[in-house]
């Protein structure tokens, strides 16, 4: 995906370390076969490097899944933290910040989309600790945006305002299920769609609620 952008010019894209192109194939053949269906070979032949190699830089494929796992839902929770307090202070309204949170997830779901395949078939595989982990910033990503969506929306009570952050998370998520991503509008249109989406999405339950 993210060699895709590059040839597009949509975004510059820094060069990626060989643990981050580990990471990334592995992602990648994980998404599309199962964490099972993949040997260390075929990941170490996918970056040119011999399989045994791997094992400088990954125990083997479990602290491989645990580190795309993790990583992400760290990445998600401390990048939504940064996000806020960029928005912060008097000066910028709630909404920029709620803006700045779908943004910064909108990246996650146009750039990481076998992360969110192997999220969804892979979690009950991390061992007991990291899935714990995992589970528990995912939780505190969520009370980031429950506290903003009511700050935009007021009226909306807690509990739905919880429900409709998790309902947005599904639509953004939904990425992998979309078309190749060569068929796909431009990434800044698809970005925007997903953006009003999102934000429709809260406007609407907050409706009920005057």
């Amino acid at each position: 995906m993210r060699s895709e952008q590059a040839a597009r010019g949509d975004r510059p894209v820094r060069p990626r370390t060989r643990r981050e192109q580990i990471l990334g194939e592995a992602a990648r053949l994980f998404a599309e076969r199962g964490f099972h269906g993949v040997g260390v070979d075929e990941i170490g032949a996918a970056v040119g490097i011999s399989g045994p190699g791997l094992y400088r830089h990954f125990a083997g494929k479990d602290a491989m899944l645990a580190e795309l796992l993790v990583g992400i839902s760290e990445r998600l929770h401390d990048g939504g933290q940064r996000r806020l307090l960029d928005q912060g202070g008097a000066a910028h309204p709630p909404a920029r910040a709620l803006d700045a949170l779908i943004e910064g997830h909108i990246e996650f779901a146009l750039d990481d989309r076998a992360l969110i395949t192997l999220h969804d078939r892979e979690l009950d595989r991390l061992r007991d600790d990291d899935r714990k982990r995992v589970r528990r910033l995912q939780r505190q990503y969520v009370e980031l945006w429950v506290g903003v969506v009511r700050e935009v929306h007021p009226s909306l009570p807690e509990a739905e305002a919880r429900t409709a952050v998790h309902a947005v998370f599904g639509l953004l998520n939904s990425t992998p299920h979309l078309s190749r991503p060569a068929a796909l509008p431009s990434r800044q249109s698809t970005a925007a769609l997903l953006h009003r989406l999102a934000r429709g999405a809260f406007d609407s339950a907050a409706r009920a609620y005057g």
